[in-house]
Parts: C-alpha cells; sequence; structure tokens
C-alpha cells in the first residue's frame, strides 16, 4: 500500500472550470472531517467541495451537489486504484459556465486527484519487524558500522551500561543468522513490536 509524501495542492482548468484537489494525509475519520471543513470553509464560495477519503479501515466520498456519481466516486477509485491509504482530497470546483456532462466530470474529478498525487509524490508503506539488541561500548561502534554497511534501518541507538540497539527489518530470521555470524553469537536480537515503515518508492 501507498501514502502520499506531503499534503498539497493542486489545479487543473477544464472548459474554463477551476479544479483545485487539495491531498492531506490522514489517520481516521475525524482528520479527514476537520480536513474538509477547513478546506469548505476557505473556499466558501465554490460551486462544489466534493470530498473522498480512505484509510485501512474506512472510506467514503460525498458529490457535493454535483451529479451522483460524478464526482467523490471517481475521486475515491483514483485513491483505491493506486492502493493509496490515510488520505483525504477535496476537489474544490469553480464553475466556468461550460456544462461538461456527466462523462466529463468523472474525467475531470479523476484527473484532479491522479495530478495532485502525481505532483505531492507517494512513499509505499512497509511492514518491518522490530528487533532490540544490547552490546557492550567496545563492541557497540563496529556493530553499528556493520548494521548500516549491511543496510539494516537502525531506528535507535540508547547508550547506557550498554548500548542498546532497535533495528527494523522485513526478515527477523535472516537477521539473526547475520547478528550470529557477525558477533561470533555473543549478541543475541529480541523482538518487539512490528511497525509500518514509509519509504521511497523504487
Amino acid at each position: 500500500m501507498k501514502v502520499i509524501r506531503r499534503d498539497g495542492t493542486h489545479e487543473i482548468e477544464i472548459q474554463r472550470s477551476r479544479f483545485l484537489c487539495h491531498v492531506a494525509r490522514v489517520a481516521s475519520d475525524q482528520e479527514a472531517s476537520e480536513f474538509f471543513a477547513r478546506v469548505r470553509k476557505e473556499h466558501w464560495q465554490a460551486t462544489h467541495n466534493c470530498t473522498a477519503f480512505r484509510t485501512l479501515d474506512t472510506q467514503r466520498s460525498s458529490d457535493d451537489g454535483e451529479p451522483a456519481g460524478t464526482a467523490g466516486v471517481p475521486m475515491l477509485e483514483v485513491l483505491t486504484r493506486r492502493d493509496l491509504v490515510d488520505i483525504a482530497v477535496v476537489v474544490t470546483r469553480y464553475y466556468g459556465g461550460i456544462k461538461l456532462g456527466a462523462g466529463g466530470l468523472v474525467r475531470a474529478y479523476g484527473r484532479a486527484v491522479s495530478e495532485a498525487v502525481d505532483a505531492v509524490g507517494t512513499l509505499t508503506r512497509e511492514r518491518h519487524e522490530t528487533v532490540v539488541l544490547a552490546a557492550d561500548h567496545d563492541q557497540a561502534g563496529k556493530l553499528e558500522n556493520a548494521l548500516r554497511a549491511a543496510g539494516y534501518h537502525v531506528a535507535d541507538a540508547e547508550y547506557g551500561r550498554d548500548v542498546t540497539f532497535t533495528v527494523l527489518t522485513k526478515d527477523p530470521d535472516g537477521f539473526d543468522v547475520w547478528l550470529a555470524a557477525q558477533t561470533g553469537g555473543a549478541v543475541t536480537a529480541i523482538r518487539g513490536e512490528p511497525v509500518n515503515v514509509d519509504v521511497p518508492d523504487r
């Protein structure tokens, strides 16, 4: 699945109508509703403020006065087709005096969202396992360098009596094998809770 890289706004013009697509990262229905309210307040003079949002748990859309199925549904379809989650979009339309027809509206609202997502960029959300390991100060520097050289993501390093590293990996079994070979079995890893990591698209 994917998330947007940043919030943003992108504008297109079709047959003298202005379509401004506002996109934001949200984590819940409540956050989406608050974002929709802010955009509607800012663009209260607009002809329509059509909305869509999608999280892992829920999704919904609104045509806001446009003919049924011509705005919110195609907007949501873009989010679904691109496998985007934790995203809310509002397409603000300022009518330009030329009717687009149902097909034209579907294409316009879908295009507005698609281009806005392209403009802000996306990240791929990957599931990682957390492993925690402790090393004495004499070996910590060498171990940290080896972790980074091997491409492991060191999320945290805490210095106390020992140095405790929190490492994220998609292959904890493989990490255990690597760690045993690297330290001669002197350091073992304790598994923690899985986490989501948003990484740049390759």
